[in-house]
């Protein structure tokens, strides 16, 4: 058994047992959907490493008094909640009707006016871009979470470097950087030592001159 499956496999039998609800434990004994379970694969286990903060088939009451189920819902803590739900090509868009797809457009109008931060990933996009989804999953969670360093030990441009990098989901050089800090390449290059250094950001390629730097995998 591969380290994902193990994980796998513990995650979501502790969501099982810890469940109170019974129509959400009914859903989650069913196990998990194939989209759902290639995007943890592929995407999230790779770039986070766990399952930390992140709940399958999450319940959420409508305007209607209806419930609603998220494919993934990630809450760190606090007031902080983030909605992931994978888009099959053929229902999602091939063969979606008029009703369904009003239907999809409240789903994501009444997620959004209860402040949820909401990630549709499209299933073809999880098998074609992998390292593309990954990024966004790192960057997804840098929304809510520092990972690495707290806050307080950044200064402004070591924080401002840290959302330039989540915003633009994928690696750039420290010329890039200091043009966005309107900085020397040469104090960007310092900036970016120092939050590898903090293990918030790593090396993705390049020689020493010309090196590429993005989020960390966790």
């Amino acid at each position: 058994m591969s380290r994902f499956e193990e994980a796998y496999e513990e995650w979501l039998h502790s969501e099982i047992v810890g469940e109170d609800n019974p129509r959400r434990r009914e859903m989650l004994e069913k196990g998990l959907g194939h989209g759902t379970r290639e995007f943890l694969r592929i995407v999230w286990y790779p770039a986070v490493r766990n399952f930390n903060h992140l709940h399958p088939e999450w319940e959420v009451r409508d305007f209607h008094n209806g419930y609603r189920y998220l494919d993934l819902a990630y809450m760190p803590g606090g007031d902080a909640k983030g909605g992931i739900e994978i888009q099959g090509f053929g229902p999602h868009a091939r063969d979606l009707d008029v009703r369904r797809f009003k239907d999809l457009c409240w789903r994501h109008c009444l997620l959004a006016l209860d402040d949820w931060l909401f990630l549709p990933v499209a299933y073809l996009s999880i098998t074609d871009e992998p390292k593309r989804c990954q990024q966004l999953v790192l960057s997804f969670i840098g929304k809510f979470v520092s990972t690495g360093a707290p806050q307080e030990r950044l200064n402004w441009l070591e924080a401002e470097t840290m959302r330039y990098a989540r915003r633009l989901l994928r690696p750039f050089t420290p010329a890039e950087l200091a043009s966005h800090l309107r900085v020397t390449p040469t104090y960007a290059r310092k900036i970016l030592h120092s939050l590898v250094e903090l293990q918030l950001l790593s090396v993705i390629g390049g020689n020493q001159r010309y090196r590429t730097y993005g989020l960390r995998n966790q």
